[in-house]
């Protein structure tokens, strides 16, 4: 299909963004996500959406596994979540007057060829609707070569894919720090190019990614790698009131990486 003319960003939505302390899923935060990409909406940008937070919604359902293999359980739990994730965000668009819809991949899916072009034809009919297309890695029929490093490099390949201006990676820090995010003396590094060598900076956050994959290394090397193919992309507080939509407006929020 013809890709239409329109801005388009795609979000990635960390699992603690969505979660509190005690790793359970919050409503009110994806109502707010919902909220501002009804705004944007609004604004004819077309958006895609990245959601964390199937494992966790899994695990709110089913408690404890007796399943001893750590990818198994992971793929029961994700199956669990999916539906229970899906209608939380079906029922928050219709709220809005809006319509979402799932799509689930695998690294495989992304390849040159046939995958590929069937995954663009799915992205563009989405759009072409106004519908929102919500994806997630298909974690009940991933294998280990076919499965994505984590959400946030899922992220990126979509946003390559449907030729995205922008990439928004939504975790619970509020950019890159040049130091530890806890310690008084570190500042938010505003402006990173694609290039620019980050290693001596990363230290990692203590509380990591609550069931996730992914931790700030990885997404720096995501961050950078999508800025590279002229994809500005930024790094946020996803918790931050109005993220989305300042981000979106040109304000000075998180972290943003450039070509």
């Amino acid at each position: 299909m013809k890709q239409s003319k329109q801005k388009r960003v795609v979000i990635k939505v960390g699992t603690n963004v969505l979660t509190n302390k005690d790793n359970r899923i919050v409503r009110p935060v994806i109502h707010d996500i919902v909220r501002q990409i009804s705004k944007l909406y609004e604004d004819d940008i077309l958006s895609v959406l990245i959601s964390s937070g199937s494992v966790i919604a899994g695990k709110e359902v089913l408690g404890s596994s007796k399943i001893k293999d750590k990818s198994i359980r992971r793929q029961v739990f994700s199956s669990v979540g999916q539906p229970r994730m899906m209608r939380s965000y079906y029922e928050t668009f219709h709220d809005y007057g809006m319509r979402c819809a799932q799509v689930l991949a695998t690294k495989r899916d992304f390849n040159p060829g046939v995958w590929r072009e069937n995954m663009i034809n799915c992205y563009e009919g989405l759009l072409s609707e106004g519908i929102i297309p919500i994806a997630n890695e298909d974690d009940a029929t991933s294998v280990s070569n076919s499965m994505f490093t984590d959400n946030d490099e899922m992220a990126s390949l979509v946003a390559e894919l449907i030729e995205a201006d922008m990439l928004i990676i939504l975790t619970d820090i509020n950019g890159f720090y040049n130091g530890h995010p806890n310690d008084n003396h570190t500042n938010i590094i505003r402006e990173v190019s694609s290039t620019e060598d980050l290693t001596h900076y990363i230290q990692e956050n203590e509380k990591g990614e609550a069931e996730g994959r992914g931790g700030m290394q990885s997404k720096l090397k995501i961050a950078q790698g999508t800025a590279a193919k002229n994809i500005t992309t930024f790094i946020a507080n996803g918790k931050r009131k109005d993220v989305i939509i300042d981000i979106v407006e040109g304000k000075s929020v998180g972290t943003r990486f450039t070509s």
